[in-house]
């Protein structure tokens, strides 16, 4: 099904709402990623290690949220270019129902 003016305009706010999201948990995960001091005296060794460990998880996390964003930018743009629901791969529509399941999906289900 071919994705219509009124369908273009709800996935953009779907959209425009998960990238706000997004936005909105990078700025309260900062304290997360910040370097861990070296300071034992008033942290042992185990816990320091394990404060690396949830930093860099942290920053794992931050990665994979800024290319959501990415992708939800391609996606924005594709709705500006009438491109929006097109399969990559081969062309075809992309399912609403999978572009409800998340809209920054590229490919049709024989594609992916």
């Amino acid at each position: 099904m071919m994705i219509t003016q009124n369908n273009s305009k709800y996935f953009e706010q779907i959209l425009l709402a998960m990238k706000y999201q997004i936005l909105e948990l990078d700025k309260t995960s900062e304290e997360s990623k910040k370097p861990v001091l070296l300071d034992q005296s008033s942290i042992g060794r185990v816990s320091r290690v394990d404060a690396i460990q949830q930093q860099q998880m942290a920053e794992a996390s931050s990665r994979r949220r800024l290319l959501k964003i990415k992708n939800i930018e391609i996606a924005l743009n594709k709705i500006k270019l009438n491109e929006f629901g097109i399969c990559i791969e081969c062309g075809d529509d992309i399912a609403l129902g999978r572009l409800e399941i998340d809209p920054t999906y590229t490919k049709c289900v024989n594609c992916a």
